[in-house]
């Protein structure tokens, strides 16, 4: 199931509403969003992932790659097919994948990006993380990027809870999202995200949907989402209503 954490340390879990808002709230993506697929993370991650199957599975490596890929189609996360088909642990996985990620020496603070977020009108807005990974890659990327202590909790891809895992695109992850951040009206929820199955997916269940595209990256043949932009700095024109008067 996925799970939220608040970045002061406390953690929630599936329970009822949180706190209600009667704020709009800003959910955005991690991994790729936040920092530029330039950094090749992703690639990284991809290779590692890759070692896990051959090392776990017992698979050529030529089948490790087809069936990460099918996984990830099929499921939106690697892991979710290997929880599903191969019993793995989830946690031995995140610990050998995503946590074995040099991140410290590849983000870097990012100042631009601070003064996007601060940009934002707190007062009006809520600001909240929705991320496929689980909690301590979050954690990593966002203070790394020197944004942490700008939003108010997260939403994450929750290894740790059960064997059925629950992630973006699924509607049930935005539902659980919404939970998370006290959130009941679809009409007050943004979201950003480089994955155009999920953020085609936020529209599909009634959120305010911006599909990032970076100029380096094939978009789909036909808009997936309210706006596609080429850079997070878009957000301030597209989602104008979220940031304080100029």
């Amino acid at each position: 199931m996925a799970a939220s954490t608040h970045l002061n340390g406390a953690t929630t879990t599936t329970s009822p509403l949180a706190t209600p808002t009667q704020k709009s709230v800003f959910f955005f993506d991690i991994d790729n969003c936040l920092y530029p697929k330039s950094y090749k993370i992703h690639d990284r991650m991809s290779l590692l992932i890759d070692k896990y199957f051959q090392e776990n599975l017992s698979v050529t490596p030529e089948e490790a790659t087809k069936l990460h890929q099918r996984y990830y189609k099929d499921y939106g996360l690697a892991i979710e097919g290997l929880v599903r088909h191969h019993k793995v642990d989830p946690m031995e996985y995140n610990e050998k994948v995503d946590d074995a990620l040099p991140l410290d020496e590849i983000i870097k603070p990012n100042p631009k990006l601070r003064k996007l977020i601060q940009d934002i009108d707190r007062e009006q807005v809520k600001l909240w993380l929705f991320t496929n990974a689980y909690k301590t890659h979050g954690e990593r990327v966002v203070k790394l990027l020197g944004i942490e202590h700008l939003f108010e909790g997260m939403t994450y891809c929750d290894y740790a809870a059960e064997t059925n895992l629950l992630c973006k695109p699924r509607p049930e992850m935005y539902a659980k999202a919404m939970r998370d951040a006290g959130v009941e009206d679809v009409e007050r929820c943004y979201f950003v995200d480089d994955s155009g199955l999920n953020a085609k997916a936020a529209k599909a269940f009634g959120w305010k949907a911006a599909h990032l595209v970076e100029p380096m990256s094939q978009g789909p043949e036909a808009p997936v989402a309210d706006f596609q932009i080429a850079d997070l700095e878009e957000l301030r024109t597209v989602f104008a209503e979220l940031f304080k008067p100029s």
